[in-house]
């Protein structure tokens, strides 16, 4: 109680309780809650977190807060909800400063008013500004764009004292002096871990005077490679290259002709295998690509890849129903593959054949990142060895896989992480930011 009584003297009376049974981190309750009314009120919660020993994570809208590893403990769920509007910026500014709770969607929609918008367009429509640079987030925009995190231009945020701390061009806090933004982009993808993140400053831009989708019927992991790596070379300046392989569908096979499926059946991601077709059985997907700029010129890069797709493709003034939206759902177990394009197919066919049938996968083939969904009926044994078997295959690829998100009996038996090279710089900005490991503790990769 006595917890409680300074978390509302610091939030005040309707921002502060007892945690009920939604405030959850990745299956672990916690014990209160507090919304503090600014970046102060925020420092001080951590403050008295910090006197009391007190764990804290934060919280942005919730729309990934069961990404991860599970924490150890969570006593104080921060919820950066009241952290949130846009800073005043000149007309014509090429940069904006959010607040950390602040929706993407509601930045967005005030920028859309003067002609701006972020490049930006995660798969997750609630989610705060915050929460996306905390799970680096990133849609079918980061093609053309990079992520959240690679636009930064600064960054605000507390460390576990409550001490308050700026990177690259935003305007440091009477305090210390500001760090360099490569201090700073290590908290994204920290899921709270390292600091709690109060400010963000961004590249705007204008928005596209013209957009449209060029899609194509694909059938097979391989053939993905050869139209993605044939839209590269052909300089079409994309602004997302993504793709769709669902687990299951129409069973009709597309006709190759006789010397390109001898070709590919030979392809050395094909040994052991019965052939292209065999692999094929999960029907087609499709594959989608964004094009933008003024409307000459992207009527014109369009006729170009209609005809670099043989006439099977479909220009869209609308994206693919399929479009910012993952593959998994509620209970999957849901995994993240990054490998250099080049490979991804035969990271697919990996995940395909450890798992003995197609599974739905779905990203930006563009640049070898994509999402893929296992049942949640699988047992945590039986997804230990997919895991082991892809992350054997993209080890030699210099790939990756990670779990983002499972039901706590498959969690609690997997390495969500895997390998990761990131550790030593974490925990050296861990043990700087976090030594008494406060915050978010045995969220980061290496349990720290």
């Amino acid at each position: 109680m006595e917890i409680t009584r300074r978390l509302t003297a610091i939030c005040g009376p309707s921002f502060a309780r007892f945690a009920g049974a939604a405030d959850e981190v990745a299956g672990r309750a916690a014990r209160w809650v507090a919304v503090p009314g600014g970046p102060e009120a925020a420092a001080e919660v951590l403050r008295l977190a910090a006197r009391h020993d007190l764990s804290v994570v934060p919280r942005g809208a919730g729309t990934k807060i069961d990404w991860g590893a599970a924490p150890a403990r969570v006593d104080v769920m921060l919820d950066t909800g009241r952290l949130a509007g846009l800073g005043h910026q000149p007309v014509g500014s090429p940069v904006a400063e959010i607040g950390a709770g602040t929706p993407l969607r509601a930045v967005q929609s005030i920028l859309e008013r003067t002609g701006r918008r972020l490049p930006l367009d995660p798969s997750s429509p609630g989610a705060t500004l915050g929460g996306v640079l905390a799970a680096d987030e990133a849609g079918p925009l980061r093609h053309r764009y990079g992520t959240a995190c690679e636009q930064l231009v600064g960054l605000r945020w507390l460390d576990a004292d409550g001490e308050p701390v700026s990177a690259g061009a935003a305007e440091p806090p009477a305090g210390p002096a500001p760090v360099g933004l490569d201090v700073g982009r290590l908290l994204c993808g920290s899921q709270g871990g390292l600091g709690v993140l109060v400010s963000a400053t961004l590249r705007v831009q204008a928005v596209p005077a013209s957009r449209v989708w060029v899609t194509r019927p694909v059938w097979t992991p391989l053939e993905v490679h050869d139209l993605v790596c044939a839209v590269l070379a052909a300089r079409l300046d994309p602004a997302a290259v993504e793709l769709d392989l669902p687990a299951a569908g129409s069973r009709s096979h597309r006709p190759v002709h006789p010397s390109l499926a001898a070709a590919r059946a030979n392809h050395p991601s094909m040994a052991g295998r019965r052939g292209e077709q065999s692999a094929a059985r999960g029907g087609a997907g499709t594959l989608a690509v964004l094009l933008e700029g003024g409307p000459a010129d992207v009527t014109e890069r369009a006729e170009r890849l209609v005809a670099l797709f043989e006439g099977q493709a479909s220009v869209l003034d609308a994206a693919p129903s399929w479009w910012r939206r993952y593959p998994f759902g509620p209970g999957d177990t849901a995994l993240r593959i990054e490998v250099p394009i080049t490979d991804l197919h035969a990271a697919v066919y990996a995940l395909r054949d450890a798992a003995g049938a197609p599974v739905p996968v779905r990203g930006s083939a563009g640049l070898g990142v994509v999402h893929a969904a296992l049942p949640g009926a699988l047992s945590g044994e039986r997804v230990a060895s997919i895991l082991a078997a892809v992350r054997g295959v993209l080890l030699a690829r210099r790939g990756r896989c990670v779990v983002v998100n499972a039901p706590e009996a498959v969690r609690q038996a997997v390495d969500v992480w895997g390998e990761a090279a990131v550790i030593p710089r974490l925990r050296a900005a861990k043990d700087h930011l976090d030594p008494h490991r406060r915050l978010a503790p045995g969220r980061l990769p290496g349990g720290l």
